[in-house]
């Protein structure tokens, strides 16, 4: 079915239409959508992140980037993207955010169980800044990561080579940050690139991963003082290190807690489960764009 828009037969034109080279289209738009994306999230962290009226500056920046990917898959592809469902929303930013908290407190005790982390505080350190962070990165790279790189990917290959190409990408742009390693890469890339990328599935919607990518991050950050993915520290209530003398295959290291061995095994228990029940769901067949 044909939809005009501004004389445009949207329908007929879309760029994703079945036909030849459907994969190579695929991966262009794909492409394109990702320096696109990335460049606006370089934009947003480079607003000031200190005050209550930061994270609403920093908010509604990220709500723009969003209404623009909303409006660029309608024009190019013909179709509102269902992957933004607003009606389902606040449940599942909800439902992703308390998974996210309850992930980093279990990983934290375990660090503390095994004798390789301590806990100081409470500090009461503002928690503005952390959250801006959280919300920027919770928002911006679930957009593009899993709405574009692996929705695309999964139109372009299928599932499977979609879910682990994105976990990769995932793992490697972690790389640049303070105190990365190929360890703590490949602890991103599986603890956290196949579990972001599993409930995008479970759902077909982006909000679980954007509240559980937030939550993950700022209680990490804030409420246990941690370092998240290398960056240095920000005021926070409780603040969490290593031991001295912790290996650091155990602790992480100075990258924290991301890439130590508890992170790891509790990120993918939890992501091999949320892929089971998207399997069972059948959503390894069905795309979360297949309604165009």
């Amino acid at each position: 079915m044909a939809t005009d828009i501004g004389g445009l037969d949207i329908g007929d034109r879309r760029f994703l239409h079945p036909g030849p080279l459907r994969w190579l289209r695929s991966v262009g738009w794909m492409v394109l959508l990702f320096l696109v994306f990335t460049g606006i999230y370089g934009g947003v962290q480079f607003l000031p992140k200190s005050t209550p009226l930061d994270a609403l500056k920093v908010l509604a920046a990220c709500v723009a980037g969003f209404a623009v990917y909303a409006g660029a898959v309608r024009l190019a592809e013909g179709r509102w993207p269902p992957e933004l469902k607003l009606s389902d929303a606040p449940l599942d930013l909800l439902v992703g955010a308390a998974v996210g908290a309850l992930i980093m407190a279990l990983v934290i005790a375990a660090l503390c169980l095994i004798g390789v982390y301590r806990i100081s505080g409470p500090h009461g350190g503002s928690p503005w800044q952390m959250l801006n962070i959280a919300i920027q990165s919770g928002m911006m790279e679930e957009l593009v990561f899993r709405a574009i790189l692996m929705r695309l990917l999964m139109r372009a290959f299928g599932v499977w080579p979609a879910l682990i190409a994105q976990a990769a990408l995932f793992g490697a742009a972690h790389l640049a940050n303070p105190g990365a390693t190929v360890v703590s890469s490949i602890a991103i890339m599986i603890e956290a690139g196949f579990l972001l990328a599993a409930f995008y599935l479970l759902s077909n919607r982006l909000w679980m991963s954007v509240g559980l990518h937030a939550a993950w991050n700022f209680t990490q950050g804030w409420l246990w003082g941690a370092s998240v993915s290398g960056t240095p520290r920000t005021p926070s209530l409780f603040i969490s290190e290593p031991k001295p003398g912790a290996p650091e295959f155990l602790s992480g290291g100075a990258f924290g807690p991301e890439a130590s061995l508890p992170c790891m095994i509790v990120g993918t228990l939890v992501a091999a489960l949320v892929l089971w029940m998207a399997w069972k769901k059948g959503n390894f067949k069905a795309r979360p764009d297949a309604t165009v």
